[in-house]
């Protein structure tokens, strides 16, 4: 017995099916204009990520900046302090040290200034005598002493020492070669020689 005749079975299934989702003008345009707005979006979502990025660096930038700072004011304040603490520490002991030697000098002077030989005797005399040497002995040992630890009883100060380290810094005469002697002599003789042109010229204008 023969078969009942299909109709679908001459029908390509592929090609109905790829002729029935073909998209229309319409869809297309939609489609166009969803992805126009994801590319906005993706736009706007780019720059909203690109402020996060540079807020985020110059946030960076500020706590390096502040770890630095701290660190550096640490360093420096803790080597200041030190050394503001050592300064103090050694100006303490020095106007201890004045203080001592002012109050030492005023009773060695005083014990110098109460020797009077004008009231000495024949009979006293060698042991005031020896009295007051031995006075004057402890007062120069005094004074000795305090030069040593007091650089300004020496004498020392600074225009002093200036003028050494210029003196040290200025070079003799026999120490230049010929070039930097003629052009001191140069230096020196100029003037008179400007002065003898004048001279000259001011002669030969009269006649």
């Amino acid at each position: 017995m023969a078969a009942e005749y299909d109709a679908t079975e001459f029908i390509d299934t592929d090609f109905t099916t790829q002729k029935s989702s073909a998209p229309s003008r319409d869809e297309v345009d939609r489609k166009v204009v969803e992805a126009q707005q994801k590319l906005v979006e993706l736009k706007r979502a780019q720059e909203e990520l690109e402020r996060e990025r540079a807020g985020l660096e110059e946030l960076r930038r500020r706590q390096n900046e502040f770890q630095a700072g701290r660190q550096e004011m640490t360093q420096q304040l803790t080597r200041g302090l030190g050394l503001l603490e050592e300064s103090e520490f050694t100006a303490r002991r020095d106007a201890e040290q004045m203080s001592k030697t002012l109050g030492d000098f005023r009773d060695a002077l005083l014990k110098v200034q109460a020797i009077h030989e004008e009231s000495w005797t024949k009979e006293n005399y060698q042991i005031e005598l020896t009295r007051a040497l031995t006075t004057i002995e402890n007062a120069r040992m005094e004074w000795n002493s305090a030069r040593l630890k007091l650089p300004v009883l020496a004498g020392e100060n600074r225009t002093t020492g200036a003028q050494e380290k210029v003196s040290a810094a200025a070079p003799s005469l026999a120490e230049l070669n010929f070039s930097q002697l003629c052009k001191i002599g140069l230096a020196l003789t100029w003037p008179l020689l400007v002065a003898a042109l004048g001279i000259f010229f001011a002669l030969i204008l009269r006649k």
